[in-house]
């Protein structure tokens, strides 16, 4: 969005030069519909991000790759992923450090695992080395108003974050007869 506005300020200025300045009226054939469509681009992104931003839903990556069998797999986070993306919602991934590992055999970070995952980086946090993911995903469920796909009850947070005593705050799932299964998920915000 900030390169949006940029090229939005650039373009009038260019309007501005060839409007007032003798011999740059030629820059209106260029700068007039660079600041247009520079325009209607960044409304676009501003209502997009709106609408998305109303329909987050965080997964906690380190405990959801384990409900398949009690084994680590990408593939269980894809699943749930795309599940959330059928209804609508915006899925954010929170990982403590070491997921890489456990999925990958090495460390990966945020645009690794996002890149595994099919999300921007923006969606995707691999907490740094030694630091409790949980925090930052309860924070981050926090900041967003988001509820949190996980089977994690986060008992020693609840006086910090009283919110996810909240019904629909915390969403457990898993597998039933190789079959995914979440609990109810509030329909999005409307636009």
């Amino acid at each position: 969005m900030v390169v949006l506005f940029l090229i939005l300020f650039v373009s009038l200025t260019g309007v501005a030069v060839a409007l007032f300045l003798p011999g740059y009226g030629d820059l209106i054939l260029i700068a007039a519909p660079s600041a247009i469509a520079a325009l209607f681009l960044w409304i676009r992104a501003a209502v997009r991000g709106r609408k998305s931003a109303e329909n987050w839903v965080l997964i906690d990556g380190s405990n959801v790759m384990y409900w398949k069998d009690n084994t680590p797999k990408i593939e269980t986070l894809r699943e749930v992923i795309a599940y959330l993306r059928e209804l609508e919602r915006t899925p954010a991934v929170v990982f403590d450090a070491n997921a890489g590992y456990l999925l990958a055999g090495k460390y990966q970070h945020d645009y690794a695992m996002a890149n595994h995952l099919g999300l921007t980086e923006e969606c995707v946090m691999v907490v740094p080395k030694g630091t409790v993911a949980d925090t930052f995903l309860l924070t981050a469920a926090r900041d967003f108003n988001a509820p949190i796909v996980t089977d994690d009850r986060y008992r020693d947070w609840k006086e910090d974050f009283p919110e996810i005593a909240q019904p629909g705050r915390l969403i457990r799932g898993g597998y039933r007869e190789e079959a995914l299964w979440l609990e109810a998920i509030e329909p999005p915000v409307p636009a």
